[in-house]
Order: C-alpha cells, then structure tokens, then sequence
C-alpha cells in the first residue's frame, strides 16, 4: 500500500534540504508529539546507516519501532526503512530545484506487511484509503508551509 504527495516550498533546493535533515529538530518536534525517540547510531555526520528507536501509542497499544536512513544523497534525496512488529515502510523525500529559489518536495510511503497481523492492518487501512490519504497529504502540505515560514524568517 503506497501514499504519496507533493507539495512546492519558495526556497532554494540547499535550504529546504538542509531543514529537512535537521535530526535534532525533528526529534524534538516528535517528542513533543508524545513519542519517545533516541538515536541509536554513532555517526558524526548525517549520512546512511543513521538509526533510532522510536516508543508510540497506537490502536491504544504501545508500539516500537526501528529507523533506518538507507540513502542519504544531499540535496536531493533521503530514504528510510521502518519496522514496527510485522509491518516494514519504506519512505522516500525528494528534493528537486524547480528554479533557483523554489524546491518541490516529493514523499512517498509505502507499507509492507509481513505477518497475518499486519496484513489485516494494512487491509483496514485500505479500506479508508480515501480518508488517510487526504490526512497525509493535509499534514505534509501543513509540514510545507511550516518549514516554508520557518526558512522565509531565516
């Protein structure tokens, strides 16, 4: 099952990259989402095998879940692998210079399930496609305007 979005930020390519790859800000912003997060690499620099362990309420459950950065190509692209339980997502940002000062962010989600009870999720899931997709995409363009604000006040 695949979600994806688009969403046109006015800055430069370098900028909205770098802000998306702000780890620490964004660690901080989910936190205070109420999930616990910790990174769990020992890299110095942002770059492929960056991992973290993730602890969320879900279905009024409590869940975990693993975060792996599989690609890491500045300013162009990040790719993350997540499992939690049985279900695997693959997540990919792309980042493309649409002019020198505007930047389209491309997003694409997509969940694997691997075990009967992740199938029967993702099959509930698929029967609100309609309704989630237009969350995702909601938020992402909420994400956007954020970060758009954020960068213009830089």
């Amino acid at each position: 099952m695949e979600f994806s979005t688009k969403e046109d930020i006015e800055a430069p390519v370098d900028q909205v990259f770098a802000a998306l790859s702000d780890f620490d800000a964004i660690e901080r912003s989910v936190i205070r989402r109420g999930v616990e997060v910790r990174r769990t690499d020992t890299l110095d620099t942002p770059g492929e095998g960056m991992t973290w362990e993730a602890r969320f309420r879900f279905r009024g459950k409590m869940r975990d879940a693993t975060v792996t950065m599989t690609r890491y190509d500045p300013p162009n692209a990040m790719e993350f692998q997540t499992r939690s339980g049985g279900l695997e997502t693959h997540t990919v940002l792309d980042c493309v210079a649409l002019s020198r000062s505007r930047t389209r962010i491309s997003m694409v989600l997509e969940l694997q399930p691997k075990t009967l009870s992740a199938r029967l999720l993702v099959q509930s899931l698929k029967l609100a496609k309609g309704n989630i997709t237009k969350k995702f995409r909601v938020r992402a363009a909420d994400y956007a305007k954020d970060l758009e604000d954020r960068l213009r006040q830089a």
